[in-house]
């Protein structure tokens, strides 16, 4: 076992790379110009449309109350801790904040002028209410985006030492290494003294050993973040000790629990006797069955399907027009419950594609399950675009409507690959199979196989309705661009 040092070497003090600080500054900047563009354009629009009945002239009114609103509505998503650092990058506690601020502004606004009596044209204040909220929240996408993007290049990370079982670090370090979105970077852990390793598993240092936690504050130069993570051998004084020492460091004190891919809304911590429990919500797997989603599949379906039909019949007759074989490819797949139906495509390969699958197999040394490959022989000509625009999968609509398949769901298999499923895996049966999925918008075919079952049994387990629009959303823009298709 490594000695524990004087201090953690991991290189150049994070404190350097701090730019994290000026994200709370560009968004009160961007606050503030969103709520002075939502002013000026209800006042153009109100001097020029009539609202109401009639034109008019606000230009006085705004002149005395924009300055009053704009301070005023700053200085509450300031109050209600829009601009907190901790808020940025990730969940919804931003978007919360700013929107319930938003509201108050506008509600004091109201009553405001009521009390005092002043004349503020009602176009004005129903313009800059519905233009100035969503406003707000989109900018605060777009700034959530772009820092996002900025932590996967690098920019903007906070450094993190991990102390805990070698188990529990890897466990940790994994979430925090795929989503680099986060702006974590693992530098190095702390272990007991029992683990005689030089590092983990998965490449993490071993720094020392953590069984004296009194010692751990005075060795943190140029660590932003201390996670605790399962295995850490600290009783609850221990770290309420360590707590008050991080303060003085400004090092942020963190406990992992040992679960992931728990979504937030399953997930309730209710302090009991100053001991914070945490709750969790049963999976969520039974609400994807219910009326609520089937209604949106029936719908979303019934529309789509008029949407595309000229498209639907271009691609038949392109398809007829090759090489003469059928238009439609009808192959078993398993759905709810182990079910199995006939799930519609296009035709993209050859009529005695299915033959030579096994040949395939053999020949690229791949598994049976979720078996793809790029430059597949058995490909024709028409079915490159169908399959790359994922026109070929149109007909699934139809599969949607009579209640084999969901628009959202896990990617239907065909019964040789759910034979190899084991337990964790026939998860993905308790739900409808979908036409799109959270592994479709997260880079299709060019995930392995194991970040694609962990996203189907994320959705399983966590599905939501707003999840499922999301995902729909977010399909567009995965089939536009393309990648991972064929």
């Amino acid at each position: 076992m490594t000695v524990l040092p004087e201090r953690l070497s991991v290189g150049a003090p994070a404190r350097a790379d701090r730019k994290v600080g000026y994200v709370p500054v560009a968004a009160f900047v961007l606050d503030v110009a969103t709520v002075v563009a939502a002013c000026v354009l209800a006042a153009l629009v109100r001097n020029h449309v009539p609202i109401f009945g009639r034109l008019g002239d606000v230009s006085d009114s705004v002149q005395t109350v924009c300055p009053i609103l704009v301070a005023g509505w700053v200085a509450l998503i300031w109050a209600f801790g829009g601009y907190r650092g901790d808020v940025f990058g990730g969940g919804a506690d931003e978007f919360k904040r700013v929107f319930t601020a938003s509201l108050y502004a506008v509600a004091l606004l109201c009553a405001g002028c009521y009390l005092a009596k002043y004349a503020l044209s009602r176009g004005f204040f129903v313009i800059v209410a519905c233009a100035g909220v969503p406003a707000l929240l989109a900018v605060r996408l777009m700034l959530r985006r772009a820092l996002q993007a900025a932590r996967s290049r690098g920019a903007f990370r906070q450094r993190v030492l991990i102390v805990g079982g070698p188990h529990h670090i890897d466990a940790i370090t994994a979430v925090l290494r795929r989503e680099r979105w986060l702006g974590y970077s693992v530098v190095g852990a702390l272990t007991p003294s029992t683990h005689s390793i030089v590092e983990t598993a998965t490449g993490v240092p071993i720094l020392g050993a953590s069984d004296d936690p009194r010692r751990i504050p005075a060795l943190l130069d140029g660590v932003d973040i201390i996670f605790f993570a399962g295995g850490a051998p600290f009783a609850p004084s221990q770290l309420r000790q360590l707590q008050w020492d991080l303060e003085q460091h400004h090092v942020q004190m963190v406990v992992a629990p040992s679960l992931t891919d728990i979504s937030a809304e399953r997930v309730q911590v209710r302090p009991v006797g100053g001991l914070p429990l945490m709750h969790l919500e049963a999976p969520r797997w039974a609400h994807a069955g219910r009326w609520m989603k089937r209604s949106f599949d029936m719908i979303g379906s019934t529309l789509l399907i008029l949407a595309t039909l000229p498209l639907i019949v271009v691609a038949a007759v392109q398809i007829k027009l090759h090489d003469g074989g059928p238009v439609f490819f009808r192959q078993t797949r398993v759905g709810r419950d182990g079910t199995e139906f006939g799930c519609l495509k296009f035709r993209t390969m050859v009529v005695d594609a299915e033959a030579r699958i096994a040949a395939l197999i053999r020949e690229q040394g791949s598994s049976a399950l979720l078996f793809k490959m790029k430059d597949d022989p058995r490909i024709t000509k028409p079915g490159r675009w169908l399959r790359r625009f994922s026109v070929d999968e149109l007909p699934q609509l139809f599969n949607v409507l009579f209640g084999d398949m969901s628009l959202i769901g896990p990617r239907p298999q065909v019964p040789r690959e759910v034979a190899l499923y084991d337990d964790a895996l026939r998860r993905r049966l308790r739900v409808r199979p979908g036409m799109t999925g959270l592994w479709q918008v997260s880079g299709r075919n060019d995930l392995s196989v194991e970040e694609s079952t962990r996203l189907d049994l994320y959705y399983v387990d966590n599905w939501s309705m707003l999840q499922d629009l999301n995902i729909l959303a977010k399909t567009f823009f995965a089939v536009v661009r393309s990648r991972g298709a064929y």
